[in-house]
């Protein structure tokens, strides 16, 4: 099932997924080299947007929520892919902890605990689920939507280590993106993997340097394929001191946006694209779609009402914003049923595991869809990611969609691991 495109698929998009097609196996071979020399995430979800003319990622997410969107036929893959990174990571794990995000009351989030639970479970694997909620004292079972539930029970930490009363794991996988700052409880453990890193969290993390890395990313794989990386990549700034609850920095967001807009109207022109150019104002960390905002026109921000400079003056955990990345808008031209639709796709280890659309009938093109009121239709992924179809017309074949928004993420989720190359606090540094 795939959405249909707005705009008769003609033009780049068409040209890129002939290129990507006929490139397979030069692709498969550099993403190949790429993985012999860094290490991907444990697992990446990444949100991308199709505009016809432009296929890019708008957001990269390193603890990814949503496993239970995917469908029953994605599981297979998922297993597979979690015992592959298991093996390089601890061969002989036998326990592995999930720590969980702390709003134990959102039973459709701990619904995708319970499918990571499942999903490690079969990879071979005595999984369970340790809260660093000070609330959780005690073993506390919450039942779930369709029937389900799940266990939460408090962590208790040693010298070295965590785990809970009679569990000793050797792995620990975090889904809980540390927006407030790393607890203490988490910090030196030295025996353990901790899985991702505790720089992953949004406390160290910025939304401007997965970027920069993704440019990078982005040119190389462009001269790869013979073709102008702005066609997979999302321009953008960084504006710093900005208050926006006191309205200061403004005047530096303003020409920060406004010099953005003149690049991307630019390249609309080079492309004959007649559409309005836009941005997104995003806080540099954060996520769960908070603290964003769509800006068509520099002069929106000479307006902003009490109610948007709220939204965007805090995200989770009270978070106060003060540096924000103006992110180039691509508009999605895909739809469901007449809403508005984007793929968001799932990754473990380096591989594809599956995906989801994210559809929302009340957003505009232009907008963000990761708000309240957006519903999720899985992706027919399971036996199509990795077998495209040579031949098939572009743009006509379900398989070649989805084999060009695998690439797409594996180059995002190759960024990720850049960047948290970059930001390691214990990387070895070579003079």
């Amino acid at each position: 099932m795939v959405p249909h495109l707005v705009t008769a698929l003609n033009g780049p998009i068409n040209e890129l997924e002939q290129r990507v097609l006929d490139s397979m196996p030069a692709i498969e071979r550099w993403f190949r080299l790429e993985w012999m020399e860094h290490t991907p995430p444990i697992y990446t979800s990444v949100d991308i947007r199709n505009a016809g003319f432009k296929l890019a990622p708008v957001d990269t997410n390193l603890f990814p929520g949503g496993w239970n969107n995917l469908s029953q036929e994605m599981l297979p893959l998922a297993v597979q892919a979690a015992q592959a990174a298991i093996e390089k990571i601890c061969p002989e794990a036998k326990n592995l902890l999930i720590i969980p995000e702390n709003h134990t009351r959102n039973t459709f989030y701990l619904s995708n605990v319970a499918q990571l639970q499942r999903i490690f479970h079969m990879a071979g694997l005595n999984v369970r689920i340790g809260s660093i909620n000070p609330e959780i004292k005690e073993l506390t079972t919450i039942e779930l939507p369709g029937g389900d539930q799940v266990t939460l029970e408090p962590v208790l930490r040693s010298k070295h280590r965590v785990g809970l009363k009679d569990f000793d794991p050797c792995t620990i996988l975090l889904n809980n993106d540390l927006s407030a700052g790393a607890p203490g409880i988490l910090e030196d453990l030295h025996e353990q993997h901790l899985l991702p890193p505790l720089h992953a969290g949004w406390s160290v993390r910025r939304k401007t340097l997965h970027f920069q890395s993704y440019e990078e990313v982005s040119k190389r794989f462009g001269k790869l394929l013979g073709i102008d990386p702005w066609l997979i990549n999302p321009m953008f700034n960084q504006c710093g001191d900005v208050n926006f609850a006191e309205g200061l920095g403004i005047e530096a967001l303003r020409s920060n946006v406004d010099a953005l807009l003149t690049k991307i109207k630019r390249k609309y022109k080079e492309y004959g694209i007649n559409e309005k150019p836009f941005v997104v104002v995003k806080a540099d960390n954060g996520t769960y779609g908070m603290g964003i905002m769509t800006v068509r026109d520099v002069a929106d921000l000479d307006v902003l009402n009490r109610k948007t400079r709220n939204k965007m003056s805090v995200i989770k955990d009270g978070q106060v914003v003060s540096d924000v990345i103006i992110q180039e808008g691509v508009l999605t031209n895909e739809r469901m049923n007449d809403a508005v639709a984007e793929p968001v796709v799932y990754m473990m280890d380096r591989y594809v595991v599956g995906g989801f659309y994210r559809v929302h009938a009340e957003r505009g093109v232009d907008e963000n869809l990761n708000a309240p009121g957006a519903s999720f239709v899985p992706l027919a992924f399971a036996d199509t990611p990795h077998l495209p179809q040579p031949g098939m017309k572009p743009g006509a074949s379900v398989p070649n969609r989805f084999y060009m928004y695998g690439v797409i993420g594996r180059l995002a989720m190759l960024a990720a691991s850049y960047e948290l190359e970059a930001t390691d606090p214990e990387a070895e540094v070579y003079d």
